[in-house]
């Protein structure tokens, strides 16, 4: 049942592309890897990453607060400040009970805890800081968010593993056509480079392995990928009603039109392998939105360039197109942000939307044989954009689609 659109009025991102919304596009659309030798990986298996470059909390966010925040949410907070600016909303219109914030975030951060942990090995739990827990707890990246603008209506994190960004954005849009909200401020964040994060995926031989030469490591969609390439980041959308944007004379940057998810109930990290779950997100979100599939001129599609995924999406994929729109995988350029992919990739959707250009999957030298895409690679592709897709998928079979379209 279609239930109408929202508003995008606002876009906040941080990426290892670049820090806001201009150096970010700018990056995807350069189609060159971020990835590169992390000094805080030294010794692991894998040990590279993409990275925001030059970010330093403290200087971004004062010492106070930089000092306390874990990364995942000092990402989340200055991308939901540039967003705000970018939907024009005055101090008095960005706070209250009518504001609500809702955040995807994969796991809750470690990046404070290695050191805790050997407080607490050496029997030394008195010199634990006692801003360990509430600075990892998944929950703050809404919340700081709220504490900064003062937005006191519903706030919450979800956690559908790398789905979590576009099941924020999804529940955002429920939030809005109940009349929960008037504003909301969706989107996800995470810093996956973090020495257990690496560990563990690495154990579970889900990253690329090509140490020697990481900026050609993740290859989405190509013949010769062999895993994701840990990543962080984090995106936020300002959301309203269509009617509420025009009534403060701001202008849409697009629409998202529909949302749908799915489980696939078929393996705990495993996609199934014929894609049916995320082919049923697909149609749950294009039949939310009121678009058959000849209405999408464009897949920014989930694409980690792991051997089962990117062929587990093709074949959703292809069972929802007669013949698939021109598909791009940003993770090719910037890496994997887990729970803050989600919304990155939604957020750059609406870029390529405003600008009728789709960036280019980076790495993408020898096309897989075996799945029949058009995907975009080497430079930028100048297509008409009407709507478009953005994908997502996660550990658990979660499945989240969101459906978005040109604003007029």
């Amino acid at each position: 049942m279609r239930r109408g659109p929202v508003a995008v009025t606002g876009l906040g991102l941080i990426t290892p592309a670049g820090i806001g919304v201009k150096a970010t596009w700018e990056g995807l659309c350069a189609g060159c890897s971020t990835a590169a030798a992390d000094p805080d990986l030294d010794g692991l298996p894998v040990a590279f990453s993409c990275r925001v470059p030059d970010f330093d909390a403290r200087q971004h966010l004062g010492h106070r607060r930089g000092r306390r925040l874990d990364r995942f949410a000092a990402l989340a907070l200055l991308a939901a400040r540039e967003a705000v600016a970018d939907a024009g909303l005055a101090a008095d219109a960005s706070a209250g009970p009518r504001v609500g914030v809702v955040m995807g975030v994969g796991t809750g951060s470690m990046q404070s805890w290695q050191a805790e942990f050997d407080r607490l090995a050496d029997r030394e739990p008195t010199r634990i800081s006692p801003l360990a827990l509430s600075r990892s707890v998944p929950n703050m990246a809404a919340a700081e968010i709220a504490i900064d603008l003062g937005a006191t209506g519903p706030n919450m994190v979800v956690s559908t593993a790398c789905a979590s960004g576009t099941s924020a954005i999804g529940l955002a849009r429920d939030w809005l056509l109940s009349g929960a909200c008037d504003v909301v401020l969706a989107g996800g964040s995470e810093s996956a480079r973090l020495r257990m994060t690496a560990a563990c995926f690495a154990q579970m031989r889900a990253l690329s392995c090509r140490g020697d030469a990481p900026q050609i490591a993740s290859r989405p969609f190509d013949r010769d990928r062999d895993g994701f390439v840990l990543g962080e980041g984090a995106a936020v959308l300002v959301l309203e009603r269509p009617e509420d944007a025009r009534a403060r004379a701001a202008r849409p940057r697009a629409y998202v039109a529909g949302f749908g998810a799915s489980c696939d109930a078929y393996h705990f990290t495993a996609p199934h392998p014929h894609g049916d779950g995320a082919a049923l997100a697909i149609r749950s979100a294009l039949a939310d939105a009121g678009l058959s599939p000849e209405d999408v001129d464009h897949v920014n599609a989930h694409g980690t360039a792991t051997p089962r995924g990117d062929a587990a999406e093709c074949h959703a994929l292809r069972q929802v197109f007669r013949r698939p729109p021109p598909v791009t995988a940003l993770k090719g350029t910037i890496g994997h942000a887990i729970g803050g992919a989600g919304a990155i990739e939604a957020a750059c959707t609406v870029l390529s939307l405003e600008h009728q250009l789709i960036p280019p999957t980076a790495n993408l030298d020898t096309p897989d044989p075996q799945l029949d895409l058009d995907v975009v690679a080497k430079v930028p592709r100048p297509h008409p954009l009407r709507a478009a897709i953005s994908n997502s998928f996660g550990f658990g079979g979660q499945n989240a689609v969101l459906a978005l379209t040109a604003a007029e």
